[in-house]
């Protein structure tokens, strides 16, 4: 039995989301530069992309590029927004082959304006798509999310649009990056790292967490379904007991 038929499609989570960690390490196994990494790493995210497609999950979310990312050298910099350009161009036609919805979270007028023209383009492109929604967090960090949401409440709060008392989780969550997105069931990094890297703080207060030593240019469906495979032996309480779940 492969590991995608021992996969309960009935269990499946709606919402994944990959901190895809490794490109450089993975490039400089090989004796080449980060974005050599980089580069391969793009195979895997349509790899992966095609897997949760092919699956049914609803959502997938991706940390491409941290806010913290920006303090990297400038031609790796440069390089990684090129490749976004690049890809974004290449890509639509996949996605809409494919059904797939591309959304973005973050701070994307940090992007250079080709890359937001690209990827706003994509977005409207894709917009009618019904399948997978693929979400790119892009220029991302928790931290920032979380201080932008609390200026804009402040800010509705100010002119009178909000008052502080009505303030729930519903309505601060209906401030962050990912209104209209169900929190994720399952995150997991790669390469080996046990950290959450400022990714989706907030979101992930009840998602289960799956770390493999595989480095992203490596991680391919089987890894994947391994990840699946293993959130679906676990049981999710929800600081209830096992007995008020079962």
């Amino acid at each position: 039995m492969s590991l995608k038929e021992k996969i309960d499609v009935e269990k499946l989570p709606h919402h994944i989301a990959i901190i895809m960690d490794g490109n450089g390490r993975w490039a400089k196994e090989k004796g080449h530069d980060r974005l050599y990494g980089h580069f391969h790493g793009v195979e895997s995210v349509r790899n992966i992309v095609e897997g949760c497609a092919e699956l049914g999950i609803s959502y997938l979310t991706l940390y491409a590029f941290s806010t913290e990312n920006w303090d990297r050298p400038q031609d790796e910099v440069t390089g990684l927004m090129e490749l976004l350009v690049q890809t974004i161009r290449d890509e639509v036609p996949t996605l809409n082959k494919n059904n797939i919805r591309l959304q973005v979270i973050g701070n994307i007028g940090q992007l250079p304006q080709n890359a937001q023209n690209e990827l706003n383009e994509a977005i409207r492109e894709t917009s009618t798509n019904t399948g997978l929604t693929l979400i790119m967090a892009l220029s991302y960090s928790s931290r920032w999310e979380i201080i932008d949401t609390v200026q804009r409440i402040g800010k509705d709060i100010v002119s009178g649009k909000l008052k502080p008392e009505a303030i729930s989780a519903s309505t601060f969550a209906s401030y962050l990056c990912t209104a209209g997105f169900p929190d994720p069931e399952l995150v997991i990094r790669t390469s080996g790292e046990y950290r959450i890297s400022n990714f989706l703080l907030y979101q992930i207060a009840y998602s289960e967490l799956y770390f493999t030593p595989t480095l992203w240019p490596d991680f391919r469906k089987d890894d994947l379904y391994q990840a699946i495979i293993n959130y679906q032996s676990r049981e999710r309480r929800f600081g209830k007991t096992s007995e008020q779940v079962s």
